[in-house]
């Protein structure tokens, strides 16, 4: 295999949890593969850190929380999610610690999930572009909170909740990674993905003009990755097994 081309990512599985910061964390390309996934009648549940809050700066947060939780809904629902949860951290200011492992082992727990998405926590996007703080956070958690889920010795409180150990995640799937390792093919789900994205219509405005419309750049990156995996739309993620997995 040439460095230009990606292998199709496995699809051998039937339940996925994605664990991202904010709202819109999902909508910049892996909801086109979430749209896939429901489509083919696999589960998919989002659990987001925080409510977003902080993103809006013409909107006091306390309007700003409830109104992202809202369009994450509705993007959501565009592709076939009806589970969303939001654990109630603070946007901008997340901090990686055990709080923040603890309630990503207990999502991971109630929903019990074949495969774990979640965001880049690198500290770069690639090239010179740096990743944010919020970001680098909750994917580093995600990762360790994988493993925290299946060791019953590891916030023992979880237990007294009735939140039994899961060690079923075979893969952690990284969205916007860097060193993309895999792709999926999302030719019949790109408007979805992109509905899914518009649905942050308050949000996006908040950005200004300066942003590009959303079916602009969201085809730009499926083109790319399209090109790589040997269709037309595509959405690459960096892809790391979990357990003892081999070959």
């Amino acid at each position: 295999m040439s460095e230009s081309q990606l292998p199709h990512l496995d699809e051998d599985w039937s339940s996925a949890l994605a664990i991202v910061a904010h709202p819109d964390d999902m909508e910049y390309g892996a909801s086109s593969a979430v749209a896939r996934w429901t489509s083919q009648g696999k589960r998919v549940a989002y659990a987001l850190a925080t409510s977003g809050e902080a993103g809006i700066d013409g909107m006091k947060m306390a309007e700003a929380g409830p109104l992202r939780e809202a369009e994450q809904r509705e993007s959501c629902r565009l592709v076939g999610v009806s589970d969303v949860e939001f654990l109630g951290f603070p946007d901008g200011i997340i901090e990686y610690g055990l709080p923040l492992r603890r309630a990503f082992a207990g999502a991971i727990r109630r929903h019990r999930p074949d495969v774990v998405i979640t965001g880049n926590h690198r500290e770069t996007y690639g090239g010179t572009m740096p990743n944010q703080a919020d970001h680098i956070a909750t994917g580093r958690a995600v990762i360790d909170a994988i493993r925290d889920a299946a060791n019953r010795w590891v916030f023992r409180d979880l237990l007294d909740a009735g939140l039994e150990p899961w060690d079923g995640v075979k893969y952690v799937l990284i969205a916007g990674s860097p060193t993309p390792t895999h792709a999926v093919n999302v030719d019949d789900h790109l408007a979805a993905g992109i509905a899914s994205l518009q649905a942050h219509e308050a949000y996006l405005a908040g950005l200004g003009p300066a942003f590009p419309e959303p079916d602009e750049f969201l085809e730009s990156f499926a083109r790319k990755a399209g090109a790589q995996l040997g269709c037309t739309f595509a959405f690459s993620f960096e892809v790391f097994r979990m357990g003892w997995l081999t070959e």
